[in-house]
C-alpha cells in the first residue's frame, strides 16, 4: 500500500490539510507530519540548532515544532523513512510562478526532493472575496494526485499544483470539472506596485492582476484550469 506523508505551512489541523487527507485516503495510507503553528510564507527556512519538538497527537498525526521543510526532514529521516510520497497542502491561496520561492508549502516538497522522495505541493487559488470550498478542493486534488502518482518522477524533480478558483457564475458551477494542464512555471514577478505613507513602504498591487507568461502556470490557473508544473532542481 502506498504511504503518503502529508504536511503544510498553514499548521496541523488547518482545513486545507484535512481536505488533502480526505483526497488521499482512497489512494493509500496517510499520516500527517505538520507544523504546530501557522508558518505561511516561511520559504525553505530550517531549524539550525535547537531541538525540534515532536508532539504525537494521534496514532498517525504529529505536530512538529519546526518549519514545513523541517517536517519533511523529520518525517523522512525519523518517523516514516519508508514513505512513498510527500504531499504538502492544500494551501489556502495560490503558489504560482515566483510564489514558489517564498512558499513554505512548496519548500516542504523541495526538501523532500532533496532527500530523494517524490512529492506534490498543492495550493488552492481563490478570488479575493470568495470563501474557500474545501469539499471542491478535495475533489480536484484527488483528480490530479491520481494522475501524478502514475507518472515517473526522477530524483531532483517534484510537482507544484494549483487548483483554480471556483467559477463565479452559477451555470458554470454545474460543469465545474477543470482539466489538468501540464505547463511551465511563470517567470514574471509578483506585483510590485507600492505606496509610501507615514508608516513606510507598502505593496498595493493586486495578486489577480499580476503579470503572466503565455501558457505558464499563472495564466493556466487564472483561466480556470488545474496547473501542474514539474520542477526540476538538477
Amino acid at each position: 500500500m502506498t504511504l503518503f506523508v502529508l504536511t503544510n505551512d498553514d499548521g496541523i489541523g488547518a482545513p486545507g490539510i484535512l481536505a488533502l487527507q480526505k483526497a488521499v485516503e482512497p489512494l493509500g495510507q496517510t499520516v500527517v507530519v505538520a507544523p504546530d503553528t501557522h508558518l505561511s510564507g516561511c520559504s525553505h527556512q530550517l531549524n539550525r540548532g535547537g531541538a525540534i519538538a515532536i508532539d504525537q497527537r494521534t496514532q498517525t498525526d504529529y505536530a512538529i515544532g519546526g518549519t514545513p521543510a523541517d517536517c519533511s526532514r523529520v518525517a523522512i529521516s525519523h518517523l516514516y523513512p519508508a514513505v512513498d510520497w510527500v504531499l504538502s497542502g492544500i494551501n489556502a491561496g495560490g503558489n504560482l510562478g515566483s510564489d514558489t520561492y517564498v512558499s513554505g508549502t512548496v519548500a516542504a516538497i523541495r526538501e523532500a526532493a532533496l532527500l530523494r522522495k517524490p512529492g506534490i505541493a498543492i495550493s488552492q487559488y481563490r478570488y479575493r472575496s470568495q470563501p474557500f470550498d474545501w469539499t471542491r478542493a478535495t475533489r480536484l486534488a484527488r483528480k490530479v494526485i491520481q494522475q501524478l502518482i502514475e507518472k515517473e518522477t526522477r530524483p531532483g524533480e517534484f510537482w507544484n499544483v494549483n487548483l483554480p478558483a471556483p467559477p463565479l457564475e452559477q451555470g458554470d458551477q454545474l460543469e465545474d470539472d477543470p482539466d489538468v494542464v501540464f505547463c511551465n512555471q511563470c517567470t514574471q514577478p509578483l506585483p510590485t506596485e507600492f505606496a509610501i505613507d507615514e508608516t513606510g513602504f507598502r505593496y498595493v498591487g493586486a495578486y489577480e492582476k499580476r503579470l503572466r507568461d503565455r501558457g505558464g502556470d499563472v495564466e493556466v490557473c487564472f483561466s480556470g484550469q488545474i496547473s501542474a508544473v514539474k520542477v526540476q532542481m538538477w
